[in-house]
């Protein structure tokens, strides 16, 4: 982490340059037809190598329903100067790809239902992959070994074993990657590393951090769009390696709700404060323990709605969770999340000299007693503070370029995986879960 973040001594306006000068944008271009190689296996890379400065990014998208329709509106509208061209977009569902066709003025050549196909055409730079959890490991893998560089929505993957086999590939290929934790780029959090840095907090102890909602209706809970059917939807390659099952409108638009394919809060929340509460922390170290309590508590999906119906299905995951999470140096974090329940803990560090309360639009360093004629209390207001996802995905173009650090690359994004599925385990077993870091497993 520590040489892909701004250095300590970089200032807090020297940091917002890097990250907020560039904004983006992106009018279609056409790619060359699709090459020889075949559907189900890719020739050697055909990505650049080096991107320059003053280069255009060719960015192509897999999943543009949901989070991807959204990235191509931050690519569009959100950085008009950033010269990034949309070359290609990717979906299983045809009513998703016809969308996004629209959106991004892309001529038929440049819309796929195959990310395999779509990974032969030439003029593509980099892919960002916003695909439901259970596939990002085999897509991102394939976009690392066509040669591009990756930004891969959080969490990283579905399982642990997989973000590991992600994180050789990217050191083999020596491609790019870029974990969609948008509150990494927040630059509240990369001023409270530098403050936590400086040792004004003396020993850091333990940390505490919230995601909560309050979704009455049932988080996920989205609305069914009832052009997506057998026949518009590839059903079998949304599958993928999950168990097979007829189509199911429910488990297509609200899959979040289904250990198949993702975790529920603990993998959709938890790493929006796993990340960068452990990049303020200066954590670099898999965790030691975790241990994860919660449960399906609210019951929401039962309703009833207006109709007198359930809002949907009932999920198999939780509505609400509590983890501790210690690491091999002693250091410990608390993190809870709900989607029944809005009111979190205030996040902050703390440490034996002084906390961290990092709410909100500001920053406040806070003496413990017995230490406050040697710690001044100080706060730092950031008024522009939030996670803001086009921010984060502008950061990845940066990185390509190299005119700034990554703010959540891979290495990262595999400790808050490591977290996740260990949480995971946790709670669905109901006992605390070790990590053998030689073994790169988990173990009870």
């Amino acid at each position: 982490m520590t040489d892909e973040s701004p250095r300590p001594d970089h200032s807090r306006r020297e940091f917002l340059k890097t990250t907020g000068t560039i904004t983006a944008a992106a009018m279609a271009a056409s790619l060359l037809p699709r090459g020889a190689a075949a559907a189900l296996g890719h020739g050697p890379a055909v990505g650049k190598g080096v991107i320059g400065a003053n280069d255009r990014i060719r960015v192509a998208l897999v999943g543009v329903k949901g989070m991807g329709a959204g990235h191509i509106k931050h690519i569009l509208e959100g950085m008009p100067d950033a010269n990034v061209q949309i070359a290609a977009v990717c979906d299983v569902w045809e009513k998703a790809r016809l969308t996004a066709k629209e959106a991004a003025c892309l001529q038929p050549d440049q819309v796929y239902a195959d990310y395999r196909r779509m990974l032969d055409a030439k003029d593509i730079d980099a892919v960002i992959v916003a695909t439901p959890d259970h596939t990002h490991a085999p897509i991102s893998i394939d976009v690392m070994e066509s040669g591009r560089d990756l930004y891969v929505q959080k969490p990283m993957t579905r399982r642990l074993d997989e973000a590991f086999r992600m994180l050789d590939t990217a050191k083999r290929t020596g491609r790019k990657v870029q974990v969609g934790t948008q509150g990494c780029t927040d630059p509240k959090f990369h001023r409270a590393r530098e403050i936590v840095r400086s040792g004004a907090l003396g020993r850091v102890l333990w940390a505490q951090a919230s995601y909560c909602r309050q979704n009455p209706k049932g988080e996920w809970n989205y609305e069914i769009d009832p052009a997506a059917t057998a026949d518009t939807v590839d059903w079998k390659a949304w599958l993928g390696s999950a168990p097979k099952r007829p189509f199911s409108p429910e488990r297509y638009f609200r899959w979040r709700k289904y250990w198949d394919y993702g975790t529920g809060v603990i993998g959709d929340l938890l790493p929006h404060r796993l990340a960068p509460t452990l990049m303020a922390m200066g954590v670099e170290e898999y965790p030691a323990s975790v241990s994860c309590m919660g449960g399906n508590l609210a019951e929401t999906d039962r309703g009833p709605g207006p109709d007198g119906k359930p809002y949907g299905e009932r999920r198999d995951v939780g509505d609400t969770h509590l983890v501790t999470v210690q690491f091999p140096s002693g250091v410990m974090l608390f993190v809870a999340s709900s989607t029944s329940n809005e009111r979190g803990v205030e996040d902050l560090i703390r440490g034996q000299k002084a906390n961290l309360l990092m709410g909100g639009g500001k920053l406040v360093l806070e003496p413990e007693r017995p230490f406050s004629d040697e710690v001044e209390r100080k706060e730092e207001d950031f008024p522009e503070s939030k996670e803001v996802h086009a921010q984060h995905v502008l950061n990845f173009f940066q990185g390509l370029r190299g005119t700034a650090p990554l703010h959540c690359p891979i290495e990262d994004g595999v400790r808050i995986q490591a977290i996740v599925s260990m949480a995971e385990k946790s709670y669905r077993e109901g006992r605390m879960v070790r990590f053998d870091a030689g073994a790169r497993k988990m173990v009870v």
